[in-house]
């Protein structure tokens, strides 16, 4: 049995002001491209489908465009929602569209949903089980409410039959964290998001969500896809791409990496402002890509950001090297936050109060930040 698997498609996001919907639009085209040429059996979306909990009109039918295509290919869709997604939206009409062949899992009220396909060597059973809050749990924490909600299911027969996991959690290795990038937003407070891989053990193969960098969790067959492009520019020198998973027999099971050219690349320049537009150094790779410039000039400039879009008409961050050295950034174009939500309101409580936010007074804010930023990692 073959299936791809991929996730955190985030679509509707926008990245320092440029919406990136034609961007999302042409990746996911050739998922579906490469469902048809791989003539997979099945494709499983991890999780974080849209950016926010209510997604744009434009969002909404890019997301329809793809799964009518996947539906009109006669390829079954495992969909689950990850902590940027509302449950109810993602999964309206879920009881129809399982006719179609999409199946959604979505709440924890309708119960975590398993799917079972056949080849040559039997079942294959995919346990659906979606991002969900510890608190709508009963749980202290994400292990604990993950444990519970593997208990929903109907106990599989993980010695013989072949059972694979769709889940969206913060999945660690001994303790050990997964690698993060920029474009996630960590709030982790003494290992409550957790989930230890172990807690996996006797999956053939476990799709993860939420993480945006594409890795293998420990040595068992546990996997992040990865974003299928990159979200921000600490994510350069990734391979974006998604999981081409091959199932034998129980206990055989290869993954490959298929790479998704994107539509705009990301990268970083750095050089004096007159060097980096001259036409040969231009010319040496694609005008369209999204751009970080770091400029090395000493001078004051009159309106950098306009003269690079000039010849970078996609450039998205602007920084001055004088002002780094100087202790002091400046925000030209939206340069990337390089601080968390939590890290920038204990800054802002030290200077206001003169002493450190902690016990109640943090969990507080910790809370709050969940609450507005869609789950416990974002």
């Amino acid at each position: 049995m073959k299936f791809l698997h991929t996730g955190d498609l985030h679509i509707g996001k926008t990245v320092n002001e440029f919406s990136l919907i034609e961007d999302q639009r042409y990746f996911l085209k050739q998922i579906a491209a490469l469902a048809a040429a791989e003539k997979v059996d099945a494709v499983v979306i991890a999780g974080d489908v849209y950016d926010r909990s209510i997604p744009s009109a434009e969002a909404v039918t890019v997301l329809d465009e793809f799964l009518s295509e996947l539906i009109a290919l006669r390829v079954p869709v495992l969909m689950i929602s990850g902590n940027h997604d509302s449950p109810e939206r993602v999964g309206f009409a879920d009881a129809i569209l399982e006719k179609q062949g999409l199946y959604i899992a979505s709440t924890p009220e309708k119960g975590a949903k398993k799917v079972t396909l056949s080849d040559a060597y039997g079942t294959v059973h995919f346990l659906l089980m979606p991002y969900v809050k510890p608190a709508v749990m009963e749980a202290r924490n994400n292990q604990e409410a993950v444990e519970k909600m593997l208990q929903q299911f109907q106990e599989p027969d993980l010695s013989k039959e072949r059972n694979v996991l769709v889940t969206h959690y913060f999945v660690t290795n001994a303790g050990l964290p997964p690698e993060v990038s920029d474009s996630e937003t960590t709030v982790n407070v003494g290992g409550l998001d957790n989930v230890e891989a172990e807690t996996f053990r006797g999956f053939d193969y476990v799709a993860l969500g939420h993480i945006h960098k594409p890795q293998q969790i420990g040595d068992r067959p546990v996997y992040y896809s990865g974003t299928p492009i990159k979200y921000s520019f600490s994510e350069v020198n990734q391979e974006k791409g998604i999981n081409l998973i091959t199932l034998g027999e129980k206990g055989c099971c290869t993954v490959e990496r298929r790479e998704i050219k994107p539509l705009h690349d990301m990268r970083k320049i750095t050089g004096h402002l007159e060097e980096l537009i001259k036409p040969e150094i231009v010319s040496l790779a694609e005008q369209e890509d999204y751009i970080q410039a770091t400029l090395l000039n000493e001078e004051e400039l009159i309106d950098p950001i306009g003269t690079l879009r000039s010849v970078y008409p996609n450039t998205m961050q602007l920084i001055l090297k004088k002002n780094e050295i100087a202790g002091t950034s400046i925000d030209v174009g939206n340069i990337q936050r390089s601080k968390s939500m939590l890290e920038l309101y204990k800054d802002f409580y030290e200077i206001v109060r003169e002493e450190e936010l902690k016990d109640e007074r943090l969990e507080v804010i910790v809370q709050t930040i969940r609450e507005t930023e869609g789950g416990e990692n974002v």
